[in-house]
């Protein structure tokens, strides 16, 4: 596992010239925003409509729980983006994994934009969109590691815990996009959002897709990247070599993650379930709330990152962490008060208090992970790690939620207590890579 490590060097040590930072950091931001807004229109629509539009009449419920499946599934071809994309990136290089998974990911969510339903072509059309989430799920499964090493290796060892924040950065960019397009076209008459206006959102991601490939193309290959190639000292097998020699430090990683993925699935795509199905909320009405949290959350992830590079990304982690144990039960009291007043601003309250923590924790744990692996397999180790997290604790939590909402009549209090245990899984698991890593460093 020594081997695996990140320590003191020489890839860190590279020419001032060498490097884009600003550039980089931009790329990784605008793509990964693209990424997110594709992925998360379709959480959205799975939300909101897709059980009505590609499943067959009946139980709503049953066809709510269809919806948001396909919804998980992306989520389970979120580690094979990171194995593929990975190998490549620690093979070939960054940028072109970043290009590839862009393209990819447009690709797919246009063609979900043009996707026949169930009353047009029957069960073909729940098969369509089963697949086409499997591409999104392969693409942005390859997308998360190399925007946070474009941005984090450009940056340098000093400041990668700044830096890397930018591709987290990116997800609330998303969402705020996303929400406004669905924002836009729920004002619409309902049978015209059912016929036409749900694609819209979807089509749109074409003109994102051209923006943001000019300019990932504009950005140089990662300097330690170039670096390690140069010294020839490219794994020939990151995978293999990741799952045999730092397979602790892969499952703590994984479990790391847990609460900065689950988190935005719980305050999003599970609350406007919980608050449309089991508080009677209008659906408009949750994703304005949603959509004011999500200028929240992109207004304190630059300055968690500044924190964490300032007092320590360990340090920081574990206090946010923490707070993210407590940070759900005032938000169920705001927001079911909120609901039952017609106090939107207490709805808004309430899911900013566990944004806040989530997202703090969410900016800063991409840098502290990145920085544990050596360049050679850094791509594919912190791919895995997060994609693995993702299909397990991003894909379940809406369906997790949803089933304990069912069995507890719509009672706050499980669901309080599944974020909660979900936040201690991050809190000790970055306790235990912190150990780790400094008994590393008094190793070597």
């Amino acid at each position: 596992m020594e081997n695996i490590i990140s320590g003191n060097s020489k890839s860190g040590q590279l020419a001032p010239g060498a490097r884009q930072p600003a550039r980089a950091g931009l790329a990784a931001f605008v793509g990964t925003m693209i990424e997110w807004y594709d992925f998360y229109i379709y959480g959205t629509a799975a939300a909101l409509v897709f059980g009505q539009l590609f499943f067959p009449p009946g139980d709503p419920f049953l066809s709510r729980m269809a919806a948001l499946g396909t919804f998980a599934v992306g989520f389970f071809a979120r580690p094979l983006g990171g194995i593929v994309f990975g190998h490549l990136g620690d093979r070939l290089g960054r940028k072109k994994s970043l290009v590839i998974t862009l393209m990819l990911m447009g690709i797919a969510t246009v063609c979900i934009g043009l996707l026949p339903t169930y009353q047009q072509i029957g069960l073909w059309a729940p098969v369509a969109l089963v697949a086409l989430r499997v591409l999104q799920g392969v693409a942005v499964g390859g997308e998360w590691g190399g925007a946070v090493l474009i941005a984090g290796e450009h940056a340098g060892r000093q400041r990668r815990t700044l830096f890397a924040s930018f591709a987290q950065l990116g997800s609330p960019a998303g969402l705020i996009l996303s929400l406004l397009a669905f924002k836009w076209v729920t004002a619409m008459e309902p049978q015209a959002m059912l016929d036409y206006g749900w694609r819209l959102p979807f089509l749109a991601s074409a003109g994102l897709l051209l923006i943001g490939l000019l300019i990932r193309l504009g950005v140089n290959e990662s300097p330690e990247f170039e670096t390690s190639r140069q010294q020839r000292a490219a794994s020939a097998a990151p995978l293999l070599e990741v799952v045999r020699k730092a397979w602790p430090l892969l499952l703590l990683c994984i479990g790391a993650n847990t609460i900065g993925i689950a988190g935005v699935y719980f305050t999003n795509t599970f609350m406007i379930v919980f608050t449309t199905e089991y508080l009677g909320l209008a659906k408009s009405a949750i994703l304005a709330c949603l959509f004011y949290v999500a200028f929240i959350q992109f207004a304190i992830q630059p300055l968690a990152a500044w924190l964490g590079q300032r007092f320590g990304a360990a340090r920081f982690l574990k206090i946010a962490a923490a707070l993210a144990i407590l940070s759900p039960y005032p938000m169920f009291v705001l927001v079911k008060q909120g609901a039952a007043s017609g106090n939107a601003w207490l709805m808004v309250m309430g899911i900013a208090i566990c944004v806040i923590c989530m997202a703090s924790f969410y900016s800063v744990i991409a840098g502290f992970v990145s920085g544990i692996f050596e360049t050679r397999v850094r791509y594919t180790a912190i791919s895995l790690s997060y994609q693995v997290c993702g299909a397990i604790a991003g894909g379940l939590t809406p369906l997790i939620g949803t089933m304990l909402a069912q069995r507890y009549h719509g009672e706050w209090w499980p669901l309080a207590i599944f974020y909660s245990l979900m936040s201690a899984v991050s809190l000790l698991s970055v306790v235990a890579l912190d150990r780790l890593r400094h008994l590393h460093a008094d190793q070597a």
